[in-house]
């Protein structure tokens, strides 16, 4: 019975992480910039989304790691946690180091330089693998009850 609670709530917390990745990133961050004449609100209006999506991804995606790791307890290092640990990796990244250096050259008005380029393609390429790695983690058989 304890089982199948956490399955369930693997499949409710991995349900809400990756569909609010791909609703923010591929749906209301791109009808922000088409609808929206200001840029720079635009900007700041998804870069809270992203932040707030990063924040519920660090939480569900530590708690189904542990989940994983309770569910498989001898053979701990399987795909699934290595899709989450780097899942994790990239949120940690792009939140506390690429996010930052971002929101730096942004408050230097340097929105247009190459250098913000780069770092918000980084972004943006972490982001993707995020939304994908955790596609796989959706579209992948339930883990069997333990």
């Amino acid at each position: 019975m304890l089982a199948a609670r956490v399955s369930a709530g693997e499949r409710i917390l991995l349900t809400l992480w990756v569909g609010g990745l791909w609703s923010v990133g591929y749906v209301v961050a791109p009808a922000l910039f088409a609808t929206l004449d200001d840029r720079a609100l635009a900007g700041s209006l998804a870069g809270v989304m992203f932040q707030l999506i990063a924040y519920v991804g660090l939480v569900c995606g530590a708690l189904l790691l542990l989940f994983n790791q309770w569910r498989y307890s001898e053979h701990r290092l399987n795909w699934r946690a290595a899709v989450l640990v780097s899942m994790l990796a990239l949120i940690l990244v792009g939140e506390f180091v690429l996010g930052p250096m971002i929101a730096g050259l942004r408050e230097q008005g340097l929105a247009d330089s190459g250098r913000f380029a780069r770092l918000h393609g980084a972004a943006a390429t972490g982001y993707l693998l995020t939304s994908l790695l955790g596609l796989a983690l959706v579209i992948s058989p339930a883990p069997a009850d333990a």
